[in-house]
């Protein structure tokens, strides 16, 4: 089975390839010819994930999944949220995003947080949204080299390490997008 997966992320793209069976063959929006941005303007992670898949699939006529995922952390009041990859700024910088996270955080004691990522996949005329959470904490400082966007400062609860720490399959095995992905390829198992 062939199916497009709305992200020009290319981290995205890869944590899950590794993670799908080698009877589902993703396809990328580059493939297809997509290089259009498509506009997250959603007030939610539903909503933009949504957004993205429909853009595709009524474009392309395409099956077709996108996500969105989130950081949200308590003591910000669930912030950055929906807003995550463009945090400190429309330059999508990870590094500042996670400075201004550390900096209004400052000392506080509640660093409880949570990544959340919502997939929405369309596919048979039909719209299916798939869930994951992973709870954890907000580090002081940036951890770890590997991974991408907050990963060097979350880390999942229990663990000791930041998702920067940790090699794709570990990631994979207990992430907010893995636990989300393997819902998908469940489903998609069974169609």
């Amino acid at each position: 089975m062939k199916i497009i997966f709305a992200s020009n992320n290319k981290n995205k793209v890869q944590e899950i390839q590794n993670q799908v069976p080698k009877s589902i063959q993703i396809v990328t929006l580059e493939e297809i010819g997509c290089t259009e941005e498509i506009a997250e303007t959603g007030k939610t992670l539903e909503e933009n994930a949504i957004i993205k898949a429909n853009y595709v699939t009524e474009k392309y006529g395409l099956p077709c999944f996108a996500d969105d995922t989130g950081l949200e952390i308590d003591a910000l009041n669930g912030e950055p949220g929906v807003y995550s990859a463009r945090y400190s700024g429309e330059d999508k910088n990870a590094d500042k995003n996670m400075d201004l996270v550390l900096q209004k955080l400052g000392t506080s004691t509640n660093r409880k947080a949570q990544f959340k990522t919502v997939i929405a996949l369309n596919i048979n005329n039909q719209q299916h949204l798939f869930t994951g959470i992973v709870k954890g904490d907000i580090r002081n400082e940036k951890t770890g080299t590997n991974g991408f966007g907050y990963d060097p400062i979350f880390e999942p609860e229990n663990l000791g390490k930041t998702f920067a720490e940790m090699t794709i399959d570990e990631k994979n095995k207990l992430s907010h997008r893995g636990r989300a992905v393997e819902k998908l390829i469940k489903f998609l198992s069974n169609i």
